[in-house]
């Protein structure tokens, strides 16, 4: 298993619930361009329409050849997500819980597929995300003095 994408920001923004695994319905200049790891994961994320479709919204993916792009092509367009039924009906439930979002974390590659990991999110407090970076400062300084002293 290969990582192309990691979405850092959403493990710092959102606390993750659960994890979705997904193939991602995608053109071939797509394919390529990912594999050689031109993809942008900050601000996409995952919706489920009215039809019971799960789209991947926001990822930005440029063309493989930018000379040979088709003139129609979008690197922002929605991509179609493939999931089996009742993953789909259990996330609809869960999408519609005040306070949850879909939130794409990583693209790798699977048996030469191309997957999307995404997970349900819940939007951590602004305290949270404090809390976070002053124990992650002690952290360092505890890692500097051991070392200084070792």
């Amino acid at each position: 298993m290969k990582v192309l994408a990691e979405n850092k920001k959403a493990y710092f923004n959102y606390e993750i619930l659960e994890k979705f695994e997904a193939g991602i319905s995608l053109i071939g200049q797509e394919v390529k361009s990912i594999k050689l790891g031109h993809i942008n994961l900050a601000g996409s994320y995952v919706i489920i329409d009215k039809n019971s479709e799960v789209f991947w919204i926001g990822a930005k993916v440029p063309p493989y050849q930018p000379n040979n792009a088709p003139a129609d092509y979008n690197p922002e367009r929605s991509r179609k997500l493939l999931l089996k039924k009742k993953e789909i009906n259990y996330l609809i439930g869960k999408s519609r819980q005040r306070g949850l979002t879909l939130i794409p974390l990583k693209v790798y590659t699977k048996n030469a597929k191309i997957k999307l990991e995404f997970g349900i999110g819940k939007g951590k407090k602004e305290i949270d995300k404090r809390e976070i970076i002053k124990k992650r400062e002690t952290d360092k300084d505890i890692e500097r003095e051991l070392k200084a002293r070792g």
